[in-house]
């Protein structure tokens, strides 16, 4: 009940911040220069300073302490918990591009863990569970989507089918979902999708198309990622070793000039423009994508606490709508969401979570397996170019002699 309370405010919390940061844009477009370097230093100082371990989305953070308890103490805390919500507040108060879903797993875990206290029979065994029944119950009530909390526990914290005989992590889900229900309303993330009418063998080369397109964008990101001294100019790279907080001032001007080429359309999570796009009233340059990607990589590097779930739908939303230009074959709605669980299974490489949180949003059965088809083929795709990025970022926090959790 906790995990769904506080997931239902920290969301409240981050949409505000973000309706501040879009009033700042109407007193000068020019403001993202000043502000957004500005806090990106602010907010990477108080991260090195006070809350280590909260960088970047925190679902490396939890699958780390999965498999080694004993990072529990340092990487799941009401410290923590507290860093990750004031500095990715600050982060979405700036214009970074992060989401709030990763960030709601930590959250969840970090939450869960602490109720260990208040059993007297706790033991390693019970903290686990706790911590991925916290994690699952953040996920679910993040996007509303109780069985993609199930399923993300089973195939991406845990890749342990014993999981689902686990009842504190159903437990944990459904009274986390109620409160939010409650809270919130029975709403759709993104709202409801139009599926397609009826399927036909012609969509198969654009299934194939769209699953080969998000794979390698996704695939892409996740390199980018997890190799960035390999391509990074040298300078830059000793800069975000040894500087931090000045790499991160840097990482928010870049974010700063991208957001006013799109036109202010790279700012945020991308949740407005994603939705826009699956309600198709909202045309969008064939760029955003693009500069979407750009934006989510900057903001990625720079350390910030955020993470990447809303601004990878947003980037296979956009992927989608350049779809849309090529082909009439399917409508924009229905591509945009084939793109959209197609990038999100090749950044991840969780194709059955990512099926099942899209899944949840469309109005008929027909996409069901079109969906599934271009899930699993983008991760494969994505897994030729790049390890798995949750699990690759999490081993170097198991890894003594890897870099430091500031750089991951």
């Amino acid at each position: 009940m906790l995990v769904g309370l506080v997931s239902v405010v920290y969301s409240k919390l981050i949409d505000f911040g973000f309706e501040l940061f879009q009033r700042m844009l109407s007193y000068g477009i020019w403001m993202p220069l000043i502000v957004t370097p500005l806090g990106a230093a602010l907010a990477i100082w108080l991260t090195q300073k006070f809350f280590r371990g909260s960088e970047g989305s925190g679902i490396p953070q939890v699958i780390a302490t999965l498999q080694e308890p004993r990072l529990s103490s340092s990487l799941l805390s009401m410290r923590i918990m507290i860093g990750k919500i004031a500095i990715s507040f600050l982060g979405i108060l700036c214009g970074f591009t992060i989401g709030r879903e990763g960030p709601t797993v930590q959250i969840g875990a970090s939450l869960m863990y602490a109720m260990r206290r208040g059993y007297r029979r706790s033991s390693v065994h019970i903290e686990r569970q706790l911590t991925l029944a916290g994690a699952a119950a953040g996920l679910a009530a993040a996007f509303n989507t109780p069985l993609a909390g199930v399923v993300f526990a089973i195939e991406e914290l845990s890749r342990s089918f014993v999981a689902r005989s686990s009842g504190t992590l159903i437990t944990a889900i459904i009274f986390s979902g109620v409160v939010a229900l409650g809270l919130q309303g029975n709403y759709l993330y993104f709202g409801q999708i139009k599926a397609i009418s009826d399927f036909h063998w012609t969509l198969i080369p654009v299934l194939v198309a769209a699953s080969l397109l998000s794979g390698v964008a996704g695939g892409l990101f996740g390199w980018l990622m997890l190799n960035v001294p390999r391509w990074l100019p040298g300078p830059l790279v000793g800069m975000r070793r040894a500087h931090p907080v000045r790499f991160a001032f840097l990482c928010g001007l870049a974010i700063a000039l991208i957001g006013l080429a799109s036109g202010g359309t790279t700012f945020g999570s991308g949740y407005a423009e994603a939705r826009g796009l699956l309600e198709s009233h909202v045309a969008l340059s064939p760029l955003y994508a693009l500069l979407k990607f750009a934006a989510l990589c900057v903001s990625y590097m720079s350390g910030i606490p955020g993470g990447i779930f809303a601004p990878s739908l947003a980037i296979g939303a956009g992927l989608g709508n350049v779809m849309a230009h090529l082909t009439s074959v399917v409508p924009l709605p229905a591509i945009a969401a084939l793109c959209m669980v197609g990038y999100l299974a090749a950044v991840t490489q969780s194709p059955i979570t990512s099926f099942v949180i899209v899944m949840e949003m469309i109005d008929g059965h027909q996409m069901v397996i079109p969906l599934m088809a271009v899930a699993l083929l983008s991760t494969q795709v994505s897994k030729t170019i790049a390890p798995s990025f949750y699990h690759a970022l999490a081993h170097r926090f198991l890894t003594p002699t890897a870099p430091t959790p500031r750089q991951a």
